[in-house]
C-alpha cells in the first residue's frame, strides 16, 4: 500500500487544542471490526464493552517536562533543548534550537542556575549530548524547569502538566504521552476492576520519532524509530491466563499494542522481559495477542492510522474517520477515542 492511501481531509478546527475538562466524557466511536458498523457513545460507556474475563493492558510511561530554555554563559543568548534519551545518569541526547548556538564546548545556565549543561557532543544526526549538573535531584530540578513537549499541532500553552499524563503515569520516560489512556480516570478503573475486568501495565518509553511522518510512498520502505519497553511478569502471567480462560487481551493505545506484538513476535508467546523495539505494524499484518485496541484518532498518513488499518481492516478505518470527519469528533492527542472490537 502507499502512504497517500492513508490521506484523509481534516479540517483544522477538529484537532482539539485543549484536553476536555472531565477526562471520561469525551466521545468514543466503536468499530466493529467483522461488520465494519459504527456506534456512538461517550467513554465512560467503555465499561459497557468489556467482559468478565477481558484484561485491559495500560502503557505506565510517565511523560518528562522534557523542554527546557538554557541561557548561554558567554552570550546570554537563549537555546531551547529538548531531552530525548538518557544516555548515563547525567548525560542526555537532545535537540537543540538554534543549533549554531549550541556547539561543542558551550555551556548554559537553566532557571538562574539550578541546573547547569554542557555539549559534550554534536551527534551526525544533529542531536547534542548535554551533560547537566544539578544543585539537587536532576529530575526534582526538570520538573520546576521543564516544559511538557506538546505535539507540533497543538499551540495553545497547557495550563496543567497532569493533563498531559495518565492517571496511571509512574514510569518516567517519555517524550509524548501515551494518549489513549488520557481518558480514564481512577474511578472509572475502578468500576471496570469491580466488574471483573482485569488491568495490566507494560512500560513503553514513547520517542518524538511518534510524530516523525512517512517521507515514503511505499509505507514498506519506512524505518521506524525505536523505543524501550518492559513487560513485568505479573502482567506476562495475566496476558497468558486471560488467553487460556477464553478472554480478550485489550490494549489501551498503539505503544501497549506494539509492546505486547512486539514480545509476542521475538519469543513466541509473552513473557517478562525488556528490550528495544522498533517494529512497524501495517497491513497485512497477523496480530498475535490482541483482541480489542483502545485508540485516539491520528494524523493522516502516519505509522499509526497504519497500525490501527491493519487491526480493523483499511475499509473499516478509513470509513470510521470519515464518519468521525462528519461527526465532528475532537482529534489527535487531547481528542476523542475509538474502540475497535
Amino acid at each position: 500500500m502507499k502512504t497517500s492511501d492513508y490521506f484523509y481531509d481534516l479540517p483544522k478546527e477538529l484537532i482539539a487544542q485543549t484536553p476536555i475538562q472531565q477526562r471520561d466524557t469525551s466521545r468514543l466511536l466503536i468499530l466493529d471490526k467483522k461488520t465494519g458498523n459504527v456506534q456512538h457513545k461517550h467513554f465512560f460507556d467503555i465499561i459497557d464493552e468489556l467482559n468478565n474475563g477481558d484484561c485491559l493492558i495500560l502503557n505506565d510511561s510517565r511523560v518528562l517536562p522534557a523542554r527546557i530554555y538554557g541561557i548561554k554563559k558567554e552570550t546570554g543568548a537563549k537555546v531551547e533543548f529538548l531531552l530525548l534519551t538518557q544516555h548515563s545518569q547525567n548525560i542526555w541526547e537532545c535537540l537543540a534550537g538554534p543549533g549554531k548556538k549550541a556547539r561543542e564546548n558551550t555551556e548554559f545556565s537553566f532557571g538562574s542556575g539550578i541546573m547547569t549543561g554542557k555539549v559534550i557532543q554534536v551527534l551526525d544526526n544533529g542531536n547534542r549530548l548535554v551533560e547537566f549538573f544539578c544543585q539537587e535531584n536532576f529530575f526534582a530540578a526538570l520538573d520546576k524547569l521543564g516544559e511538557m513537549p506538546l505535539p507540533p499541532y497543538i499551540t495553545k500553552k497547557l495550563d496543567d502538566k497532569e493533563r498531559y499524563q495518565t492517571v496511571y503515569s509512574r514510569e518516567l520516560g517519555s517524550a509524548a504521552a501515551p494518549t489513549a489512556g488520557l481518558h480514564f480516570t481512577k474511578e472509572l478503573l475502578n468500576k471496570i476492576r469491580e466488574k471483573g475486568i482485569n488491568i495490566g501495565y507494560v512500560t513503553l518509553h514513547v520517542g518524538l520519532g511518534t510524530f516523525r511522518p512517512v517521507k515514503v510512498d511505499d509505507i514498506t520502505q519506512h524505518k521506524m524509530h525505536s523505543e524501550h519497553y518492559e513487560i513485568p511478569k505479573a502482567t506476562a502471567e495475566l496476558i497468558n491466563k486471560t488467553k487460556q480462560n477464553g478472554g480478550r487481551v485489550i490494549s489501551v493505545g498503539t505503544t501497549s499494542c506494539r509492546t505486547l506484538e512486539s514480545v509476542a513476535g521475538e519469543y513466541g508467546e509473552i513473557k517478562a522481559c525488556e528490550g528495544w523495539t522498533d517494529i512497524f505494524i501495517y497491513p497485512p499484518y497477523e496480530f498475535k495477542v490482541l483482541d480489542g485496541l483502545i485508540t485516539n484518532f491520528h494524523l493522516p498518513e502516519s505509522t499509526l492510522i497504519m497500525l490501527v488499518s491493519a487491526f480493523a481492516g483499511y475499509e473499516n478505518t478509513m470509513n470510521a474517520y470519515k464518519i468521525a470527519v462528519q461527526e465532528k469528533y475532537r482529534f489527535f492527542s487531547f481528542g476523542d477515542a475509538m474502540f475497535i472490537r
